[in-house]
């Protein structure tokens, strides 16, 4: 998969000649916005791609690496892109960024109000921002925030009762009704390790081996690919503990079908139900991963980028190889920045094997 084809909300877009410096010019690409500034001749100022400033004759027009290397050549920055400042777009990474430690650290979860009135937003437009930026709502964010906490407490309390106050939860009706659906079980089932909750699952034989399948009463939980079904079975055993886990019956071979057939044909999509359980970092990789459309790929750093965490590549990767839903949950569709596949959980060949599946004919 080239580089060309990455999606644009990755940020790793690349500009590799002058040529594709003017296109991105042309073309007004504010995603091109990190990789380079041009200058004017005539005027003597400097502006990013996305300026939306009148076009300028290509014969007039120089490219530059950086703000710093145009104003060596003595060209002054446009007053209306403000290139030699922050993007737009690294502002409102910034701004939710903050708000995201926010909401992480409140004892209680802040008011959207609130949260928006630090950032300098009106509400609407802090909410937009927030949903661009993360790929969920504030409310969801501080949902999945809400449910890392939980999850914790009731590791690590002594009862029930003591991991609804260690959570944050000022009653215990607010936790019980905000709880099933963190959880996906209740909080004492949680509590025994997931004793109690059933399993279905089976295995089924793809192009690409082995593949497991194991769903809940509320859909899909483990996806794993591999070459020993045994190895498979092992490894969902592991995950969840003290479940019972149950053998599939003929409908749910249909499910089983339904999965190999995403396996042979990633690019055509599915409707799963699936029962996604992760952390909130995790569910916001998750989630980003799933905009991936079948054909374009993302780099570790753009996801990062994506969901407000810049400097979080190692984390997104390490999210990515938690994964527990193969292909449903798209990870192998996030390579290296330089366009090498990088890792994958069930392996690289399978990973490429996936993407040469996806690709454009």
């Amino acid at each position: 998969m080239s580089e060309a084809q990455e999606t644009p909300t990755s940020a790793t877009i690349r500009c590799h000649d002058d040529e594709e410096r003017w296109a991105a010019v042309v073309g007004r690409d504010r995603s091109a916005g990190d990789l380079f500034v041009y200058s004017v001749a005539t005027t003597g100022v400097y502006c990013r791609p996305g300026c939306g400033a009148r076009r300028p004759r290509r014969e007039h027009v120089g490219f530059h690496v950086s703000p710093e290397a145009a104003e060596k050549e003595g060209f002054r920055p446009c007053r209306r892109c403000r290139p030699n400042e922050p993007s737009l777009a690294e502002r409102h990474a910034k701004a939710v960024a903050a708000a995201c430690r926010a909401i992480e650290t409140a004892v209680e979860p802040p008011a959207l109000d609130a949260l928006a009135e630090a950032a300098g937003m009106s509400r609407s437009h802090f909410h937009r921002v927030f949903k661009n930026v993360t790929g969920v709502t504030p409310r969801a964010y501080i949902a999945g925030d809400r449910g890392d906490r939980v999850r914790e407490a009731l590791r690590t309390s002594r009862s029930v009762t003591d991991a609804i106050y260690d959570a944050g939860f000022n009653s215990s009706g607010r936790f019980y009704a905000a709880s099933s659906g963190m959880l996906g079980m209740a909080p004492s089932t949680f509590r025994r390790g997931g004793a109690g909750e059933t399993i279905r699952f089976a295995v089924g034989e793809c192009s690409l081996g082995s593949v497991l399948v194991a769903a809940t009463e509320k859909g899909v939980c483990t996806i794993l690919l591999g070459d020993d079904p045994g190895a498979l079975v092992h490894e969902l055993e592991a995950r969840f503990s003290r479940a019972e886990l149950a053998g599939g019956d003929t409908e749910f071979e249909s499910l089983v079908a339904r999965v190999v057939g995403l396996v042979e044909a990633p690019a055509l999509g599915h409707d799963l139900p699936l029962d996604i359980r992760g952390t909130a970092f995790q569910q916001r990789v998750w989630r980003a991963l799933r905009e991936i459309h079948a054909g374009q790929t993302a780099s570790y750093g753009g996801i990062a980028a994506v969901i407000g965490s810049p400097t979080a590549s190692r984390a997104v990767a390490s999210a990515c190889a938690a994964n527990p839903l193969a292909v449903a949950i798209p990870c192998h569709r996030v390579v290296r920045s330089d366009g090498a596949p990088g890792g994958y959980r069930w392996g690289v060949e399978r990973k490429q094997a996936l993407l040469s599946r996806e690709a454009p004919a």
